[in-house]
């Protein structure tokens, strides 16, 4: 930090050489705070040649959309990139080379001020050990095939991994990379079931700074079940193509953070045909609804809080019907602040310590729900 100050003081330079020096410190400072790709040769694979946690729709023509847009239609261009981003998507893989790299072919992606690029367009890997998965390593997004490293320095023994995809980017191709004379091979499910979870920004993940840390991520990785995750950012409104889509996934319960995004008009046209279309098509099987997060930005903007105030309403009213109405629904509440109202990093979104609040919030109530049917 003292370099930064002696530049910015120093009298016999120019303003905008004193500028192009600080963004070369500033350069070196993030470079040596990210793992280093080791001087070794290196054998790839695809990484859809491994077991693929995370992902609703199995046989997408791309192993890393969440949806195949070719086969379900109705959505804007917003929401058909959405679909086509790796929210949600880890790779699960066991090896024993000493360090991970990973080259990647990107899509399209987007670029949110909030959500960092190490979230949006990098990777996040975590490491089991005596049961539970410790975070390992980050790689922040590159340029095409170039190589990034999550991980480096290990001690050679096998390691069950479990590998991140970005938050906000489609990728072509995931190659992952060890060393040559080292092996690598697809790790068993390490989660159970099949647990679909549709919803907003929140859930997509948005100021999240690392892909690992979205709350359904962190709930998978506390409980062992397994969330599909479809977050949309501000495009989960109850749409009728989308409850078409979920209609036709293979899992065993649903959950939905479905009232951050429509407006009152719209939850009060759309939530109960959402909800008979779903059932039509899975019988018996729980849908759980989340209520919407407080938001921040109301604390002392009227406007917003009267805002949030007649959306939470109009939710409230409609799901104390729908729990009556319609069997093997339920709404449960949701938490991701704590008592100093702190954790917010835009006014809407929740940083990480939010987001591991909310997956708190909803851990005992939902693996209560899904025991009664027998999903443990």
């Amino acid at each position: 930090m003292a370099s930064f100050y002696y530049i910015y003081k120093a009298k016999s330079l120019t303003m905008t050489k004193r500028i192009l020096l600080l963004c070369c410190a500033a350069a070196v400072v993030l470079s040596a705070s990210a793992q280093r790709v080791p001087d070794l040769p290196y054998v790839y694979t695809e990484a859809s040649e491994f077991t693929l946690v995370g992902k609703l729709f199995p046989d997408t023509p791309n192993p890393y959309h969440r949806i195949d847009t070719a086969r379900f239609k109705g959505f804007t261009k917003k929401e058909n990139l959405q679909v086509r981003e790796s929210s949600g998507i880890a790779v699960a893989f066991r090896t024993n080379s000493k360090s991970v790299t990973v080259k990647t072919e990107f899509g399209q992606r987007e670029d949110l001020s909030a959500t960092p690029d190490i979230a949006s367009q990098g990777y996040d890997l975590y490491i089991r050990q005596e049961g539970r998965w410790l975070y390992a390593g980050s790689a922040p997004r590159n340029k095409q095939f170039t190589l990034v490293a999550p991980v480096a320095n290990m001690d050679g023994s096998w390691h069950d991994c479990l590998l991140y995809l970005p938050l906000l980017s489609e990728e072509r191709s995931v190659q992952i990379g060890i060393e040559e004379g080292t092996q690598i091979e697809a790790l068993p499910m390490p989660f159970r079931s099949r647990v679909a979870i549709f919803g907003s920004s929140f859930t997509h993940g948005i100021c999240a700074s690392r892909s690992g840390m979205t709350y359904p991520a962190q709930f998978t990785r506390n409980t062992g079940i397994q969330l599909l995750s479809l977050g949309c950012s501000g495009n989960c409104k109850l749409q009728p193509y989308f409850a078409a889509a979920l209609a036709e996934a293979d899992v065993d319960a649903f959950i939905f953070d479905s009232f951050s995004n429509p407006s009152p008009k719209e939850v009060h046209e759309r939530l109960f045909p959402f909800i008979e279309t779903i059932q039509a098509a899975h019988p018996g099987k729980p849908l759980i609804f989340q209520k919407t997060i407080y938001r921040e930005n109301r604390n002392f903007n009227q406007e917003e809080d009267l805002k949030e105030r007649q959306r939470a309403h109009m939710a409230d009213s409609l799901m104390n019907i729908a729990v009556k109405r319609y069997k093997d629904v339920y709404y449960i509440k949701t938490n991701a602040t704590d008592e100093h109202h702190d954790s917010s990093v835009d006014g809407i979104h929740p940083g990480d310590h939010g987001y591991t609040l909310w997956a708190e919030s909803i851990e005992k109530k939902v693996l209560q729900i899904l025991r009664k049917y027998g999903i443990r």
